[in-house]
C-alpha cells in the first residue's frame, strides 16, 4: 500500500517547493532561525502550502533521521486543476455530481468518504488547500485504494469553487441541519455538486449564504447528528436513486 512520502531537511524542502510537489503539508520546528529558513518560510507563504510550528520533539517523532527542524510531507497521489476537471466531466456528455469537503479534519472519515464517492460515480472531490484532512497512508488504506479512481482536486477556496461550480452551470447543494427542507424534498438529477462539512463545525456559514439549497437527513433517535461519511453516503446514494429512476424511466 502506498504511504505518503516524507521530506526532511530545510534546502530538500525548498527544493521540493520549486519542483512544484504535491505538497501537503510542512512542520517547522519552533523558534528556527538562519537566511536559509526564512528563504523557505517566504517559500511556503508565496506558495500558500499549509504550515505548522510544532516543538522538536513532533519532527522526531514524525522522523529519525536529521531533520534539521523541517518535514514535509508529500502527497501521493497528483491533484486535477478544477476548471479542466468540470470541462472534461460536462464534455463527456453525463450528468456532473461532484462533492466539496468544507475542512473535513479527520483522515479515516476523509478516506470512507472517498470510498463511498468512487461507489456512487462522484466525478470528483474538491478540496481546500488549508485546514482540511490531507491524503495519508491511513486516508488510502480507509478509501481501500478508491482515492486513486477518484480525481481530487485542492483549491485555494470552497467559496471559489462554489461559484466556478455554479458559473459551470452545476448546482450546489449543501449538507446542513440548519434548514427546514429534508434531503429527499431536493432534486439530485441535474448537474449538481454536494457539501459535507467538517466534523465540528459543519459548513461555514459564509458558503452556506451563496450555496443554491440546503438539504437535512432527518433524525429519529436522540442523537442530533450523524458521522460525516455516514451523512455522506446518505446524500450520495440519494442522488443515485434519483438518476437511477430517471435512466430506468
Amino acid at each position: 500500500m502506498p504511504n505518503q512520502t516524507q521530506i526532511f531537511g530545510i534546502r530538500a524542502v525548498i527544493e521540493a517547493i520549486n519542483a512544484n510537489e504535491s505538497i501537503d503539508k510542512v512542520f517547522l520546528q519552533k523558534g528556527l532561525k538562519g537566511d536559509l529558513y526564512l528563504e523557505l518560510e517566504n517559500l511556503l507563504r508565496s506558495n500558500d502550502i499549509s504550515t505548522a510550528y510544532v516543538p522538536v520533539e513532533k519532527l522526531n517523532r514524525l522522523t529519525r533521521k536529521n531533520h534539521q527542524g523541517v518535514v514535509a510531507q508529500i502527497a501521493p497521489i497528483a491533484f486535477h486543476q478544477l476548471e479542466d476537471l468540470i470541462l472534461n466531466v460536462i464534455e463527456s456528455g453525463k450528468s456532473p455530481l461532484f462533492l466539496l469537503l468544507d475542512q473535513l479534519s479527520d483522515v479515516r472519515n476523509f478516506g470512507a468518504i472517498i470510498r463511498t464517492a468512487e461507489c456512487t460515480g462522484v466525478d470528483g472531490i474538491i478540496i481546500q488547500k488549508k485546514g482540511g484532512a490531507p491524503v495519508t497512508g491511513d486516508t488510502i488504506k480507509t478509501s481501500a485504494g478508491a482515492v486513486f479512481n477518484v480525481p481530487i482536486c485542492k483549491v485555494d477556496h470552497i467559496k471559489d469553487a462554489v461559484f466556478y461550480l455554479q458559473a459551470s452551470g452545476i448546482k450546489v447543494i449543501a449538507a446542513t441541519e440548519k434548514t427546514s427542507k429534508n434531503l429527499y424534498d431536493i432534486s439530485f438529477t441535474d448537474p449538481c455538486a454536494i457539501i459535507m462539512g467538517s466534523e465540528g463545525k459543519g459548513i461555514n456559514p459564509s458558503i452556506l449564504k451563496v450555496v443554491d439549497a440546503k438539504a437535512k437527513l432527518p433524525l429519529m433517535g436522540e442523537i442530533g447528528s450523524l458521522n460525516v461519511s455516514v451523512a455522506c453516503g446518505a446524500f450520495l446514494y440519494e442522488a443515485v436513486r434519483q438518476r437511477l429512476e430517471i435512466s430506468d424511466s
